[in-house]
């Protein structure tokens, strides 16, 4: 029963550190891409953060994973992904951007939960 119990509890503590109201602030919040330029959005928390991911979402629905970092830089062709927990802040950048890098771009992290 005890083993149980524990499992319940460790559940219900990430649940908690999950829903405690950590923001995450997208900038610009709207961007128009025009082709050839080198269009950049940066993500700041409120907290440090354990890692950080990047999605598009394209103009027919479908999201797109980008970019899964916990930390330094990785870059995927004309993509370019920074992320610093310790100043609690994550960038993209696209280099000449194109008509297929249209859509809707997200920043998703998880927080640094205490024990």
């Amino acid at each position: 029963m005890e083993r149980n119990l524990g499992a319940v509890l460790g559940i219900l503590w990430v649940q908690i550190c999950w829903v405690r109201g950590d923001n995450v602030e997208q900038s610009p919040p709207a961007l128009s891409l025009q082709e050839g330029t080198n269009p950049a959005l940066r993500c700041n928390f409120s907290t440090t953060m354990r890692n950080v991911q990047w999605f598009r979402q394209d103009p027919r629905g479908s999201l797109i994973h980008l970019f899964y970092l916990a930390s330094g830089t990785k870059e995927n062709g004309r993509l370019k992904s920074t992320f610093d927990s310790k100043e609690r802040y994550s960038t993209l950048h696209i280099s000449g951007a194109q008509l297929e890098d249209s859509g809707t771009y997200f920043c998703a992290a998880e927080a640094q939960c205490s024990q």
